[in-house]
Parts: structure tokens; sequence; C-alpha cells
């Protein structure tokens, strides 16, 4: 249940497959990261010419990856519906002609969408690349992205068979007691899946205790990487703005103060500063935004910490 004042929501079911694809569709960014961008529900066929048409695909600009989605529901048969059908859809997505009809997608989308357009930009894309950079990813093996309102035991044992690394994200739905048009979602703090085979494929260098997903700044703090106090910058200009610097103060419960707020995630600290600055992000991530004042980015210290909890075991 979450309450806010007097008005309660409780969990409740997805009224359908469509409408979680279509709250998917909506905020992507919260589980394919904020250099991600959507590409809509289009017909792919397989070598021989069976079609399929998966929910839609993600490609992450900033990590260089790409995703086949299939947003599922929980009770939906494992064997009979979700692995046939993605499996299906893997052979598919895995042909030239798919690859070809995906780069155009995101090209036309690059030309005509300035939002998408200035996620090539903020890293630095010139629209000569574009096709380039897109054709690149492409050529590495896709991952398998499910959103999902609960995952099965044996949807997880499925996966993990996989050859192509796969994510599972839960999504909730919840419906305000008694007004039934009024809904909330609730989706993973810093994109983070409920499953993911490529983590756990890792190797043992970088599979210690803590996983990349579950490093807080407190983690950081408590292994010296980072004191209390300490000033985290970062400096962002928006598309057509000024550029503009931002500080976050470090706090003891590993929290950041920035313009006179606390949060406790890199990323909404971050969000909050480039939409001051005047971008229209729904996302950011704060972990690659916030630098030390040696210029070391929390990521980079969050790598330092998964090393050295390697090598201490």
């Amino acid at each position: 249940m979450l309450i806010f004042k007097d008005t309660k929501f409780i969990k409740s079911p997805f009224d359908s497959e469509a409408e979680l694809e279509q709250v998917i569709v909506d905020n992507y960014e919260y589980l394919f990261g904020p250099d991600s961008f959507y590409l809509p529900k289009t017909l792919i066929k397989t070598g021989d010419g069976a079609g399929t048409i998966p929910d839609g695909f993600a490609i992450d600009l900033g990590q260089k990856k790409w995703f086949v989605v299939e947003a599922e529901l929980g009770h939906h048969d494992v064997w009979n519906h979700i692995a046939k059908q993605v499996s299906k859809q893997i052979v598919a997505s895995l042909q030239l002609t798919t690859k070809q009809k995906l780069e155009d997608i995101s090209a036309d989308m690059y030309d005509k969408d300035e939002y998408t357009k200035e996620k090539f930009t903020n890293l630095g894309i010139s629209s000569i690349n574009v096709r380039k950079v897109i054709r690149d990813i492409l050529q590495e093996d896709p991952i398998i992205g499910i959103p999902i309102d609960s995952i099965p035991n044996d949807l997880k044992d499925w996966a993990r068979q996989q050859r192509h690394k796969v994510k599972l994200w839960i999504v909730s739905k919840f419906v305000e007691l008694n007004n039934v048009s009024n809904i909330v979602f609730e989706f993973p703090e810093e994109f983070k899946p409920a499953l993911d085979t490529e983590e756990e494929s890792k190797p043992p260098k970088a599979n210690t205790e803590i996983a990349q997903y579950e490093v807080e700044l407190m983690d950081l703090i408590s292994a010296n990487l980072l004191k209390v106090y300490d000033k985290l910058l970062m400096t962002y200009k928006p598309r057509n703005g000024q550029q503009k610097k931002y500080e976050a103060l470090v706090l003891d419960d590993g929290s950041l103060e920035v313009l006179g707020q606390t949060f406790s995630a890199p990323s909404y600290a971050a969000l909050v500063g480039i939409q001051d600055a005047g971008s229209d992000r729904k996302t950011v991530n704060g972990w690659t935004s916030w630098k030390t004042s040696d210029g070391q980015t929390l990521a980079d210290l969050r790598d330092k910490l998964l090393n050295t909890a390697t090598s201490d075991n």
C-alpha cells in the first residue's frame, strides 16, 4: 500500500498486457537508462520469413547496448507463451534485414525527434556519425529485456539458461482506493533489474558480494572512497541554454543535498540540477554526472569499491 496524506493506493493487477506495454513506452528511460531511446513495435522476420512483433526495441547509446523488449504479465505461461515468443523474436532480431530496419528507424527518429537528437548530442555524437554508432551497437548481441509485474521461478530458470543476456524488471501498479481512475506505477530505483544474467555471468574479478546495482553512497563512505561533507560537482548545459554548475554536499546518511533539497540517490540529485538548468529530460545517470574535486565520477569510485572487494576476498 502507498499512502499520500489521506489517500491510499492499493497494489492492483494490470488490466491487460497492452496497459503494461503503454506504461513502458511512456517511461522506458526508467528501465533502459537516461541515454536510451525507444523504437516502437515493428514487424521483423526470421530467415525463413516467419514474422514476429516485439513490444519494442531500446538502444542505450551510453552503454552501447540494445534490447529486444517484451512486456509480460507474470501469470502468463512461461513455456508456451513467454519463452516461445521471445525465442522467435531473438532469431528474427539477429537477421541483417532486421538490423538495417532498426538502423533506418533510429536515423529517422534522430532527424525528427529533438528529444532523441539531444541524447546523441550530449554524448558528442555528430549527425554524420549517427548511423555508424547505431550500426556498431546493433552488431552486438541483443539483450532480452522483459518488464513484468511478477517473476515466476520458471522464468528465472529459463532466463539463466539463455545464451543471450536477460534482464527482468518488476513494474507495479497501484490504484487509489475507491477511485480506480487514479493510478500510480512503481519502477525500480536506479534502473535496477530484479534479475540480470549479465551481472550474474561476469567473471570472478567483478563477482563480489556487492553487485553494481546494490552499491550506495554509504558503501563508498564506509570504504573511505568518499567522505561526509565532501562536495561533488556537476556541470550541465541544456539545449539552447547556458552552462550551469551545481554542487552536492555528501551527508552522513549517504544522501546528497542539492539546491536545498535532500536526495537518497545520485540520479535524483542530478535530475533536479539539469531541470533547474532548463532541461526537459526525465532521467539522468547521477553516477556519471557527479564528480569529486579531483575529477573522479561516482561510477569511478564504485568500480574501485568493487575491485577492492574482489582483491580482499
